[in-house]
């Protein structure tokens, strides 16, 4: 056994034990882990915080703490969660879904047999959606691979599941996905990752420029597959989920590339509003600044937006 292959098992050996827990003892997990990184001031809070200050409209003072706080409990809170759902069977992990609300626009799109991209933003919790997902249609993924052979060994067996194929986010991708497409098949992409810079184009998200993919709209005007956003929405004070999946802009199969990612980026804005604590605030969504701006980089240490 490779090494990374070893460090990989241990990995799931420790999901496996924490996953274990009964639900209420992962939220009680979650809210601990929130205070401690809050206290300690981790790089989760720091980066939640700086993304808090900048997004449009501003929140003042006070409402941002708030939003930090119930932010960081709805990101460790999924950690564990996610711990649970990647060690347990899917039948047991799919009784946590309650109501799943748009299944008629997944059912007709996966009828009309032309392809069909599922955009997947970073809100609640996107491993149970892929889940989901595959409980319904085998589908291909499109991951960023971790930095660590660990991580990625890791990550390939606790969504190595019945009808999903993981694809890394490499140069042979596109041409996986293309095919796929052709063929009728289904793509989940996470549509709010930033590309490396020079591989996509600059788009308005909460008000701020943000370095946005243009794979998603180029896919979607080059195969003429039908794109919907879908979440696993948390419901408040319950222990379950609800799918939400949602028509995307006609915009975003448009020959105009500039319009398709705007209209990706207001989409995922959206579905972030709903509740803005179950966004992913904890990534560095502005950290590449658009060419010629002269204002600070918003996770520099002393920022002050």
């Amino acid at each position: 056994m490779r090494l990374a292959d070893l460090a990989g098992s241990s990995l799931y050996a420790l999901a496996y034990f924490v996953g274990r827990l009964p639900l209420r003892a992962l939220d009680g997990l979650g809210a601990v882990t929130a205070w401690l990184a809050r206290v300690l001031d981790v790089r989760e809070a720091r980066v939640a915080r700086c993304n808090l200050a900048v997004i449009g409209p501003p929140l003042d003072g006070p409402a941002r703490e708030r939003m930090l706080r119930q932010t960081l409990r709805a990101t460790f809170t999924g950690l564990f969660q996610t711990l649970r759902l990647w060690t347990r069977p899917e039948r047991a992990n799919l009784r946590l879904i309650g109501a799943v609300h748009g299944q008629a626009a997944f059912d007709a799109a996966l009828a009309a047999g032309k392809g069909l991209i599922v955009a997947a933003p970073h809100y609640g919790n996107w491993e149970l959606l892929n889940q989901w997902l595959a409980s319904r249609t085998p589908i291909m993924i499109l991951y960023r691979p971790p930095e660590h052979a660990s991580g990625e060994a890791f990550l390939r067996r606790v969504r190595g599941r019945a009808n999903v194929q993981q694809v890394p986010a490499t140069g042979t991708a596109m041409r996986q996905l293309f095919r796929t497409l052709a063929g009728g098949g289904v793509v989940g992409i996470l549509p709010d990752q930033q590309p490396k810079a020079g591989d996509g184009l600059f788009a308005p998200f909460f008000g701020r420029p943000a370095l946005s993919m243009t794979l998603l709209p180029r896919l979607a005007q080059r195969t003429g597959a039908s794109v919907l956003f879908a979440v696993a929405e948390r419901v408040a004070g319950r222990a379950h989920f609800d799918i939400h999946i949602f028509p995307a802009d006609a915009a975003l199969h448009g020959d105009d590339l500039a319009a398709a990612v705007a209209a990706m980026n207001a989409a995922v804005e959206a579905i972030a509003r709903r509740d803005l604590a179950q966004y992913q605030w904890t990534y560095k969504r502005y950290s590449v600044l658009p060419p010629g701006t002269l204002g600070p980089d918003p996770y520099a240490p002393g920022f002050v937006p």
